[in-house]
């Protein structure tokens, strides 16, 4: 069986970054999303160095082992597209494949579009591109969903971090459940007083795809850093929109893929089903969407025999 190395890579962007990967040839750059780190892209680097590509998936900013600043400002989408590109420039290519599942999506989209010249496919799982609105973000999803809509609660101070932390491997179980194809359909929406666990049920049992293992696995990882770099990602979301006014409705030229699951909470969010229907519009070279009948949001790990082989056939095409 293939081999998944680990190993650290100094990024151009000047942070220090570690990554696993495995297998020789193009390079492919997985960036995975929130609450993950390198270890939800386990079947996609032994699959994709099997298939001839040189697969890497790095802890990004904040994340796991590579960790990152303390300061919130230090999160925003120019950092960490910067730290894409420092990574490919480090390893030694002029070009790469980049694939983003969940927070991972948008900086894949962002690299494609803020810097065609380095990417060869994008491919993106959960999260469609969607062009810069014409007002900051936050306010727009308080005033449609409430102060307790996940990502407004994650504005708090120190207030995630501390529910998180307190159990990790409740906080990992009941995530990896609830917004899976596997628990029934929720709204990410905090109750008044509660927290953002309140919304995901402890699973009876496991279901197919994940084990105690990968729930230990993940708790590892995030031993020496916790959830405070990852939830800054979330606080940079106003930040992000006041950066990227020079690319507003810019287009993602390079070939493209989109791949979610037909039970996804994303899908099933404001706006998404029409994001994604017009997707074409922003990103003229879109090949194809591939749906995934009773997939949830967790694609790649819940459904990695349909994504690898989406996966392989799209990089092979380019």
């Amino acid at each position: 069986m293939t081999e998944i190395t680990h190993r650290f890579v100094e990024s151009t962007s000047g942070l220090r970054m570690h990554v696993a990967e495995a297998g020789e040839g193009p390079l492919v750059l997985l960036l995975h999303g929130f609450p993950e780190c390198w270890y939800s892209w386990r079947h996609q680097l032994t699959a994709l160095a099997e298939a001839g590509f040189h697969a890497v998936a790095p802890d990004q900013r904040g994340y796991a082992r590579t960790g990152g600043p303390e300061e919130v400002d230090k999160y925003s989408l120019l950092h960490l597209v910067g730290d894409a590109v420092g990574l490919i420039e480090a390893l030694g290519v002029r070009q790469a494949s980049v694939v983003g599942h969940d927070w991972g999506a948008p900086v894949a989209w962002a690299t494609a579009q803020l810097r065609p010249d380095l990417v060869q496919g994008v491919a993106c799982l959960s999260v469609p591109h969607r062009p810069r609105g014409s007002k900051p973000p936050v306010a727009t999803m308080r005033k449609l969903l409430g102060d307790g809509f996940y990502m407004v609660y994650f504005q708090q101070p120190d207030v995630p971090e501390a529910e998180f932390e307190r159990d990790p491997a409740a906080t990992f179980r009941r995530m990896l459940y609830a917004a899976s194809g596997d628990a029934p359909p929720n709204v990410p929406i905090v109750p008044e007083g509660g927290g953002f666990l309140d919304v995901c049920p402890e699973p009876e049992e496991y279901p197919d795809w994940l084990t105690a293992e990968d729930v230990a696995a993940f708790v590892r990882e995030y031993e020496g850093t916790g959830f405070s770099g990852p939830i800054n990602w979330y606080r940079n979301l106003d930040r992000n929109w006041e950066l990227t006014a020079a690319w507003h409705r810019a287009p993602v030229t390079p070939p493209a893929l989109y791949i979610a699951g037909d039970r996804d909470m994303v899908v099933a969010g404001p706006g998404a089903r029409k994001a994604i229907d017009r997707m074409s519009d922003f990103v003229p070279d879109l090949r194809e969407t591939v749906w995934l009948p009773g997939c949830g949001h967790w694609t790649q790990q819940e459904r990695p025999t349909e994504v690898n082989e989406a996966l392989i056939g799209f990089l092979r095409s380019l």
